[in-house]
């Protein structure tokens, strides 16, 4: 296997699971509610505002590597449209999920030698770095939703 496909399979593995830490996202949200979601522990983001900011960043280089502009702004990356009811919060992530599979999708049509191009400009550096970045970036907000989980649950049981 080549290198672009262990980055794609990867990206689907943090997301989908089957990587070595044996958590994912879909599995990970999967019986959170949306008023979970949206609760907020202590000044912490909420799922929902994580799972949005991880996606924010997924987009941005899907829309790259489907040939578009990188128009994403980091002040933007935390501006979660409101969330009021499971389909709010459902439509959230099944975009998370669809545009997660097409990022991957495209990363397996990646010439290899494309890794090393720069990506979209010289400061943001090359197309591994970016590829790479997004699922580290993915993975340590994953540890933070799952944290965020066992206090939810925490505060749950000890209100009964």
């Amino acid at each position: 296997m080549n290198l672009i496909k262990h980055i794609a399979q990867h990206f689907r593995a943090v997301y989908f699971g089957g990587n070595w830490t044996s958590v994912n996202l879909k599995d990970s949200l999967s019986d959170v509610s949306w008023q979970q979601a949206t609760t907020q522990v202590y000044s912490l983001h909420t799922i929902a505002a994580l799972v949005y900011h991880t996606n924010y960043y997924v987009g941005a280089i899907l829309r790259v590597l489907q040939g578009g502009s990188l128009d994403a702004k980091d002040q933007y990356s935390f501006d979660l449209p409101l969330i009021q009811s499971a389909e709010d919060w459902n439509k959230l992530l099944a975009k998370s999920w669809s545009e997660a599979e097409q990022c991957a999708s495209l990363i397996e049509q990646l010439p290899e030698q494309r890794l090393e191009e720069c990506f979209v400009d010289e400061k943001y550096g090359n197309h591994y770095r970016n590829l790479q970045g997004v699922i580290e970036h993915t993975h340590y907000h994953l540890g933070q939703i799952i944290l965020l989980k066992k206090l939810l649950a925490q505060s749950s049981n000890s209100a009964t």
